[in-house]
């Protein structure tokens, strides 16, 4: 495979990871919300909370897919091992360690304000590994490309 095509798949899941933001923030959500607003009237107060907590979540998320199109732009250019692209998934990760934290803190909160369950908090300890997991993965390669990058400007200095 070669670097275009690379960065063309890349570029590709980029786009569909965010046409199924915008679905789950601006369709699932609001359907879903609705749904459990009718199905238990007590708790219908706590729609838009929870609608404008999950649409910040995902701020942070768009972020990312700009910074991921813009590594894969440099991969495409045959520039993968760069700073700028170590400088772009320290972003990353920097950018998940925040959502993942502002997500466990207001879930937590909206328990104690009685606008949750015990089994929502336990499910989003899921969401939070894998934030987590996001945020390790994008460390360990933002090491590894800052090193493969003064690797390549120390080869490129000698010729």
């Amino acid at each position: 495979m070669t670097q275009q095509t690379l960065a063309k798949w890349l570029k590709g899941i980029i786009i569909g990871m965010a046409v199924c933001g915008l679905l789950i923030i601006f369709v699932i959500v609001p359907f879903a919300g609705h749904d459990l607003a009718l199905a238990y009237p007590e708790f219908s107060y706590c729609f838009w909370p929870w609608f404008i907590f999950l649409f910040i979540a995902l701020i942070p998320c768009y972020f990312v897919l700009v910074w991921m199109w813009s590594i894969a732009s440099e991969i495409g250019k045959d520039r993968s091992f760069t700073m700028k692209n170590a400088v772009m998934l320290k972003r990353i990760m920097m950018a998940a360690i925040f959502d993942t934290a502002f997500f466990f803190l207001v879930n937590v909160i909206y328990l104690f304000l009685n606008m949750s369950h015990p089994s929502v908090l336990i499910a989003s300890l899921f969401v939070c590994f894998a934030g987590v997991a996001i945020a390790v993965a994008a460390a360990g390669l933002s090491h590894l490309v800052g090193k493969a990058a003064a690797i390549r400007e120390e080869n490129d200095s000698f010729i």
